[in-house]
């Protein structure tokens, strides 16, 4: 097939891809040069949309905490999608007949919108009438039955580890998929050679699943930093209690839709424009050392 004939079959996907991405991006980083009165746009104000950011109240105070939030969260699914998946796929790898029924067990709350996700959650640990705080009591653990949304040291980790819960069957089958293309051959070699079970997977099953690994870890931090739903149907639009759950997305839409700030539209699209670049900037980075190790382990 020729090239003009290959262009001829991808135009399609290419102009929607067009229309529906790349110019609402464009445009919403344009209106980040403006200043704005409400929806009437004025002149062009160059960067400065993007310094009050970090020269004006709330900005100052939100966009750290709520930047620090995102990181936190990033690295608190991250780890736990990793270690738990990984555990459960090599679990599942070596079962035969139940092993497509419990992967699609394990998928299934991923499936499931995370702001139904987040109500969900927000009924069963309800401090009042919550079933989880209830068995707690029951088994004589009253001193865990907390208000685990209500206090601010365990509000963000509660949405961590229900976002981990969510998510964790996409590791899943990640990781079993990358399992079953390793070489059964490999692992044979080794335990002819003497090697132990977990010396085999260390040092020949896991550096074949970096790819893998890299993969999941760029997926989620690109999920992190973009988290609204689940967030916002814990905390609201403010984060609550007391900012504790406060992200990037909430501060967008509260800057966007609910400060009444005449110049909301050149603000929010400052704060798109800057966590683009930091989802942009940190996936570029962590492909690029996925490659440096893929060419690695390729030499």
């Amino acid at each position: 097939m020729s090239r003009r004939s290959g262009l001829f079959f991808v135009a399609p996907a290419l102009v929607l891809f067009g229309v529906f991405v790349l110019y609402p991006m464009g445009s919403a980083l344009s209106y980040a040069f403006f200043s704005w009165q409400g929806t009437t746009r004025g002149v062009f104000v160059g960067f400065e949309n993007f310094a009050a950011l970090f020269t004006q109240e709330p900005f100052t105070t939100q966009l750290p905490r709520a930047f620090g939030h995102n990181i936190a969260f990033f690295v608190g699914t991250m780890v736990i999608q990793n270690t738990l998946g990984l555990g459960i796929a090599v679990l599942l790898h070596k079962r035969g007949r139940t092993r497509r029924m419990l992967q699609t067990l394990y998928a299934m709350p991923y499936l499931v919108s995370p702001i139904v996700i987040g109500y969900l959650w927000t009924l069963l640990l309800s401090p009042t009438f919550g079933p989880v705080n209830a068995l707690l009591r029951q088994v004589g653990l009253d001193s865990l039955a907390l208000p685990w949304l209500g206090d601010p040291t365990t509000a963000l980790w509660v949405v961590v580890l229900v976002s981990a819960w969510q998510w964790v069957g996409f590791p899943v089958l990640l990781y079993g998929a990358a399992l079953g293309g390793v070489p059964e051959e490999l692992s044979e070699a080794a335990r002819v050679d003497g090697a132990s079970q977990w010396q085999t997977f260390r040092s020949i099953v896991f550096p074949l699943l970096v790819p893998a690994i890299g993969t999941v870890s760029i997926l989620t931090f690109i999920f992190a930093m973009e988290a609204f739903a689940l967030p916002y149907a814990f905390g609201g639009s403010t984060g609550n209690p007391a900012g504790a759950t406060d992200f990037i997305s909430l501060l967008f839409y509260r800057t966007a839709f609910e400060n009444g700030s005449t110049n909301a539209i050149g603000s929010s699209s400052a704060i798109a424009a800057l966590l683009f670049l930091v989802i942009f900037g940190g996936a570029v980075l962590a492909t690029r050392v996925l490659r440096r190790h893929q060419d690695r382990v390729a030499a």
